[in-house]
């Protein structure tokens, strides 16, 4: 952030506001203040990010996620209304907006809510130095375009060092499931996690290949069911050993 606030969160905050009749009292205390506007708040003041794939957990108060699912589901049942769909006489439909308001903010975008997965960390007591591979991990995300489904695979490769952590192998695949539980564009969803992994284990080398279909390309637009998109993360020796990274590489069945 640059320290100014941008004219549409000044405008969405003072229509948010407009709701309530306490207008005026826009403290944590004021009971009619949407969820959402105060925890906007919290990040403005922090000048802190708050983009479509960044974790917000900190700034969201014990009991708040609850009452920001209510706000979303009212949300919701406005865009269903402007869709011209009666939800009040169509069976199929008139729980529509709390299902949706649940899948969002309990499923698919959990990754923006809550505090990443506690993963224990262990010294190499071995001194293990050689090349492991983790995957495939299965994916779910969503494009942060048209909020349709991106599914795939992931590899991780670790090259330890005598001073890298240890994780478990199912740390990985929490971590995945953490970073893509959010809108998020398959190239940043790689840097995110891979940034993620490089902190908690601090290896020589790092390599992440992602393979995932988008939904956005196959269920609308070109509808194109066979494209996938493939790319790779390469850190520390992986970047600068070309026989590590064709052994990595040749190691993930159909990539090599």
């Amino acid at each position: 952030m640059n320290g100014k606030t941008p004219q549409s969160v000044r405008w969405y905050d003072a229509q948010m506001l407009m709701q309530s009749p306490s207008a005026m009292n826009t403290s944590d205390s004021d009971e009619g203040t949407p969820v959402s506007v105060k925890i906007r708040q919290r990040l403005l003041a922090a000048r802190r990010r708050f983009h479509a794939n960044d974790n917000i957990a900190d700034f969201i108060e014990p009991g708040e996620l609850e009452v920001l699912l209510d706000e979303v589901e009212t949300k919701m049942k406005g865009v269903l209304a402007s869709l011209v769909i009666d939800t009040e006489n169509d069976h199929n439909t008139d729980d529509t907006a709390r299902r949706v308001a649940k899948m969002y903010v309990n499923e698919v975008f959990r990754g923006r809510y809550v505090q990443g997965p506690t993963i224990t960390e262990f010294p190499n007591a071995e001194h293990l130095n050689e090349l492991m591979i983790v995957g495939p991990i299965t994916v779910r995300s969503a494009c942060s375009h048209h909020f349709c489904p991106v599914i795939g695979k992931i590899w991780i490769g670790v090259m330890p060092n005598e001073h890298t952590n240890v994780i478990g192998l199912s740390k990985y695949a929490r971590l995945a499931e953490w970073v893509m539980g959010r809108p998020q564009i398959q190239e940043e969803a790689v840097v995110q996690l891979a940034d993620l992994i490089q902190l908690k284990t601090q290896p020589d080398g790092l390599a992440i290949v992602m393979e995932a279909s988008h939904y956005c390309m196959a269920w609308r637009g070109v509808k194109d069911m066979d494209s996938k998109m493939i790319n790779s993360v390469m850190r520390g020796v992986f970047l600068k050993d070309s026989n590590l990274r064709r052994e990595f590489l040749s190691l993930i069945p159909g990539k090599g």
